[in-house]
């Protein structure tokens, strides 16, 4: 029997569930017949899985994660990209393009200091080390538009199911959006004004992401917005 509805607010030690109906995932662990949380989040109900959404914490990064990094150093065989994350990731020559890359050519030709990437995590060590590469479909430097960065862990609420939530900003305001799983978002849209307010929904997301009826609410901003 369940003993939290989704989207819940719950804290360490909290029954989430009891008997064996219920499988345990991220964020909780199963004593004697009960489910329990191990740390404070939003509960995620999925069929009969349930797992914690954190509410605070850095991204741990996972292969196979769309990203977006920025380039903080170029190095002999590729360049350094901090993900958000605690470590650093690396972006072999071979990753970065399709072309063939000489070791020793000038890098900054291909990316520079500064630049943002939308990168897909390739490797993650047991060591921390993390590889990623930009080839591949929707890969690729972002140019223009602006960044912005919430908490990793209000990413799926930013996306919504299948998209849902992204999808009502796009349609609504036209603006090109891509969401890294690290919390970093690029932003572009060529009326300022739209941008901005791109900019506030994903906010007005972040800000009230434990509650429900929360796409109402940020249909209800677009809409004050002329938008909709």
């Amino acid at each position: 029997m369940i003993k939290v509805e989704n989207k819940n607010v719950v804290v360490p030690g909290e029954v989430l569930a009891e008997g064996m109906e219920y499988l345990p995932s991220y964020g909780t662990f199963r004593y004697e017949d009960k489910i329990i949380s191990k740390i404070v989040g939003l509960v995620s109900v999925d069929g009969k899985v349930i797992k914690i959404i954190p509410l605070n914490g850095k991204y741990m990064p996972k292969k196979g994660d769309t990203v977006i990094g920025k380039i903080v150093d170029i190095l002999m065989a590729g360049w350094r990209l901090d993900l958000n994350c605690t470590n650093t990731a690396i972006l072999p020559l071979q990753e970065a393009s399709s072309s063939y890359i000489e070791r020793g050519s000038d890098l900054t030709q291909y990316f520079n200091f500064g630049d943002y990437l939308v990168c897909k995590i390739t490797n993650v060590t047991t060591q921390g080390l993390i590889d990623v590469s930009v080839n591949g479909p929707g890969l690729r430097k972002v140019i223009g538009g602006r960044i912005i960065t919430v908490g990793s862990h209000k990413v799926p609420r930013i996306i919504g199911k299948q998209g849902s939530m992204i999808n009502l900003i796009k349609n609504a305001t036209g603006s090109t959006i891509t969401v890294g799983q690290n919390g970093v978002v690029w932003i572009k849209n060529n009326d300022p004004d739209k941008e901005l307010i791109t900019v506030q929904a994903i906010r007005l997301i972040e800000e009230n992401s434990h509650i429900s009826g929360l796409t109402d609410k940020v249909t209800e901003f677009l809409k004050s917005n002329n938008l909709m």
